[in-house]
């Protein structure tokens, strides 16, 4: 019994070290899903990804990946409208 006990505790530790680092890569896969989504939405007009974070920097419209990407995909004329801007 008392092995049975000694494997449960390794295995509950390897299993917290497994949720620290799948929270820190969760957050990586997000960001580049948002990235691919603009990046999709940006080229329809004609305005690379990379060019669009650029120009909406110098620009200073203060809207990060997630919601630029949430607005692509439910508001398309919105979206639009934020590139006419860059």
């Amino acid at each position: 019994a008392n092995r049975c006990f000694t494997v449960a505790i390794q295995r509950v530790t390897k299993a917290r070290q497994y949720a620290y680092r799948d929270r820190k890569v969760k957050k990586r896969e997000f960001r580049s899903l948002w990235i691919q989504r603009i990046n999709a939405s940006s080229r329809m007009y004609g305005l690379p990804y990379s060019v669009l974070m650029n120009r909406l920097a110098t620009s200073d419209v203060a809207l990060n990946r997630k919601i630029l990407s949430e607005l692509a995909i439910t508001e398309p004329l919105s979206f639009k409208s934020v590139v006419e801007v860059a």
